[in-house]
């Protein structure tokens, strides 16, 4: 389900009461492949409920330049939330998720293989709060970049 910020805050701090442990990520997912799948999957795992932050359209033009995203941030959204693992998106504008992970306040925040708890500028806030960091698997050659690239021929 997609949800607004304000409401994704107090869905997570009633979460918590109820002792669920709240697990976040966040990325572009523009065009869905198995590496997402796999990392939502894991993700899961690590505890209770899953929220992903999905980066607003202008956050992915920015990222990854003018020809992208694809796939607006509404569908992005809708097509996360009906993947299994996936129990809420919450769409935001900034470029990095600090701002939405200080609001939400999540158990866990977990990123893919490719960082490290050291690089993700989020780390310092998920920490601030008591809450903790896990790196993920790395999917290797799994990539919307590398299927952009592969039907562009």
């Amino acid at each position: 389900m997609l949800v607004d910020r304000e409401f994704g805050k107090k869905l997570v701090e009633e979460l918590k009461k109820q002792n669920k442990t709240v697990v976040f990520t966040n990325g572009c997912f523009d065009i869905l492949h198995v590496g997402h799948l796999r990392y939502l999957n894991e993700a899961k795992r690590q505890g209770d409920i899953l929220i992903v932050g999905v980066n607003s359209d202008s956050s992915v033009k920015r990222l990854k330049g003018e020809t992208r995203p694809i796939n607006n941030q509404f569908d992005r959204a809708e097509m996360l939330c009906g993947l299994k693992a996936v129990d809420y998106t919450v769409i935001f504008e900034e470029d990095t998720p600090e701002n939405l992970i200080g609001e939400l306040k999540p158990s866990i925040h977990v990123k893919g293989g490719d960082y490290t708890k050291d690089d993700l500028p989020e780390t310092k806030i998920v920490e601030s709060y008591g809450g903790e960091v896990r790196i993920l698997t790395f999917i290797e050659g799994k990539s919307t970049t590398n299927i952009v690239k592969k039907i562009q021929g």
